[in-house]
């Protein structure tokens, strides 16, 4: 399924033999041989859709921000702890991830990504598992849940256990690192059929 996204994408954007793409979408690609021969391939742009702080409380819109707000630290949320992050972004369709919300937990005191993930309810143990093998630390505390009425996966994902993460990042940063982290979640479920 990830195989035929890529290939799909890879298809439709590529313009004068120049593609975008993620540096993961460009492994991927040159793993399973699908970019054509002669296809320059370029950074891709982190491309926002909709970016909006809201109230945690009542879900209100506080303010529909633009793109320069993803150049702040993260930690902008631990200092506005009322306040949740939200962003729709068509980079997240091609691993069937919908829109992302990034809050501070202050009950738990962690950086929370909370996003439906679209795979079907039989993939609920690999998501489980690879979950467990990829947060590190002993308290990496996650929740998943298949919502049947919607049809995917809820997942609400302590950062602070992610790889690499700091609060000192861009949100920018965050968002990417999210976007690695789950690619790699869909190919190796995918891999593993």
């Amino acid at each position: 399924m990830l195989k035929q996204q890529i290939e799909n994408y890879i298809e439709n954007h590529i313009s004068e033999n120049k593609i975008e793409l993620f540096d993961i979408e460009k492994e991927f690609a040159e793993k399973h041989q699908l970019l054509p021969n002669g296809v320059a391939v370029a950074e891709k742009a982190f491309h926002i859709d909709a970016l909006e702080r809201c109230n945690k409380e009542t879900e209100e819109l506080i303010s529909a921000e633009t793109p320069a707000f993803l150049q702040k630290p993260v930690s902008y949320l631990k200092e506005q702890a009322n306040e949740f992050v939200y962003v729709e972004s068509s980079n997240f369709e091609l691993i069937r991830m919908d829109a992302v919300a990034l809050e501070f937990d202050d009950v738990f005191e962690t950086y929370t990504a909370l996003f439906g993930l679209k795979l079907q309810k039989k993939f609920g143990e690999a998501i489980k598992t690879y979950l467990n093998t990829h947060l590190h630390g002993d308290n990496a505390k996650y929740s998943v849940m298949f919502s049947a009425e919607d049809g995917l996966w809820d997942v609400n994902v302590p950062l602070d256990y992610l790889e690499g993460f700091s609060e000192a990042k861009s949100f920018e940063e965050i968002y990417n690192m999210i976007y690695r982290f789950f690619f790699k979640l869909v190919e190796e479920i995918k891999e593993a059929q």
